[in-house]
């Protein structure tokens, strides 16, 4: 699997603590961004997190290239409808050299389960060449590929919906593989929008777990919100 985050909104938390001070502020948007001091910026990022004034996090977004991952993940990832996607399509490209799929681990460990995972896929592959072979159109020659098909994406979220695709992707109960990615997306967006992003995760880092009955009962450990003041120490510590 391969994440890479390719653009991001310039100096996204400044963007965000902006919109939110417009609401009221008696200046334009250009001179609160220019002129407002890093401490400022944090003070108001926490008040729109603690405060719940979440669509200001709207006006960042947040763009990704997927790579290496199953259309198994893929169909859940599209129901975050808040995003914006563009999908290797399985119409227009035709897999000549073989189809890859993404194999889960629990089939890997598992010797006899493993290798009739593999004589499947062969089996799928060799119709689906036949299939082309014979005329088929590859959008209809498609029709027997698996949910393990490796498949290629570029996705597009805000900081709000990001916040709550961690919510739910990033929690011990969500399936392997979107898990996985989520984590790897959380890596990338932190060090670019540090306190937007620091008490991001499954729910249980800033709460009750609210998977309710459904807990998996390892909660990950709680996660403070740092001050202003401590935001701003760390920034300037690290310029």
């Amino acid at each position: 699997m391969r994440v890479e985050l390719l653009y991001h909104t310039p100096n996204p938390e400044r963007a965000i603590a902006t919109a939110a001070r417009l609401c009221y502020a008696p200046i334009g948007a250009s001179e609160l961004m220019e002129d407002m001091p890093t401490k400022r910026m944090y003070s108001v990022l926490s008040t729109v997190l603690t405060g719940g004034h979440f669509s200001t996090l709207e006006h960042a977004s947040f763009t990704f290239a997927l790579e290496g991952v199953s259309r198994t993940l893929t169909h859940q990832l599209v129901r975050h409808r808040l995003a914006s996607y563009e999908q290797q399509s399985q119409r227009y490209v035709k897999y000549k050299d073989g189809i890859e799929v993404i194999k889960p681990p629990t089939i890997a460990a598992n010797e006899e389960a493993s290798v009739r995972f593999d004589a499947l896929i062969a089996d799928i592959q060799k119709a689906y060449e036949d299939f082309m072979e014979a005329g088929i159109p590859a959008e209809d020659a498609r029709y027997v590929l698996p949910n393990a098909t490796e498949t290629k994406l570029i996705m597009t979220m805000n900081a709000r919906e990001l916040r709550h695709f961690f919510d739910i992707r990033c929690c011990n109960r969500a399936q392997w593989e979107i898990r996985e990615m989520a984590w790897k997306m959380l890596e990338l967006v932190r060090p670019v929008a540090p306190y937007v992003f620091c008490d991001a995760g499954p729910g249980c880092v800033r709460g009750g777990c609210p998977e309710g009955k459904m807990c998996c009962g390892n909660p990950y450990p709680k996660i403070q919100l740092p001050s202003a003041e401590e935001m701003t120490a760390r920034v300037e510590a690290d310029e």
